[in-house]
């Protein structure tokens, strides 16, 4: 008897450790949602331009701001989605949405997001455009197993899956933009579902 309530002991001061320097309580169902922010938001971007009188996107002119407008529509949805979902699951267990996993969470995600980021905008800025598609699926995916280390291990395997797509983008930018969709919407919409089912309803 004195052997189990030791390996209790040990399996729930495991568990604090955890949680203290982890955050959980990340949503599947805000991964599957960003997933159908995505896909929509692609295929409004690809009947605008094949609508245009040019059939191709350039860097100027009302098409592009729309479409940007677009991508930004799309990451903003994604992450309001995330924060609302996330908030209401870290109530329900009982945990706190604001602390310090979830701080270091933040940042770790965001280094890499931001200066990726930049750095798109710096070679947009000099009309070197036929990578974007590959380093926004690089950048992203190298963020995500960067903040894998603060919540749920399995999101690196999500960052794994971007950063090789973001390399077939790169070796055949042509098809970027499918590789995008590919990336940004069914990824997203099938590890938001194995997450939601391994984790959410757990």
């Amino acid at each position: 008897m004195e052997s189990k309530d030791y390996l209790k002991d040990i399996t729930e001061i495991k568990n604090l450790m955890n949680k203290s320097s982890r955050f959980i309580s990340l949503s599947g169902l805000s991964g599957i949602l960003a997933g159908i922010y995505a896909l929509i938001g692609a295929a409004f971007a690809y009947w605008l331009v094949i609508n245009s009188e040019l059939e191709y996107l350039i860097l100027d002119g009302p098409i592009y701001n729309i479409v940007m407008l677009d991508l930004f529509l799309i990451a903003f949805l994604s992450a309001v989605t995330g924060v609302i979902l996330t908030t209401r699951k870290a109530k329900k267990a009982g945990e706190k949405i604001w602390d310090g996993a979830s701080k270091r969470l933040v940042i770790n995600f965001l280094i890499p997001l931001v200066v990726g980021g930049i750095y798109i905008l710096i070679i947009l800025g000099q009309q070197k455009y036929g990578q974007t598609g590959a380093l926004m699926l690089i950048f992203y995916g190298l963020a995500l197993i960067n903040a894998s280390k603060y919540s749920i291990g399995d999101i690196r395997y999500l960052g794994f899956a971007e950063i090789i797509l973001g390399l077939i983008c790169a070796l055949y930018p042509g098809y970027g933009f499918w590789l995008w969709v590919i990336g940004f919407g069914l990824m997203h919409i099938i590890y938001g579902t194995w997450m939601h089912f391994k984790y959410d309803r757990a």
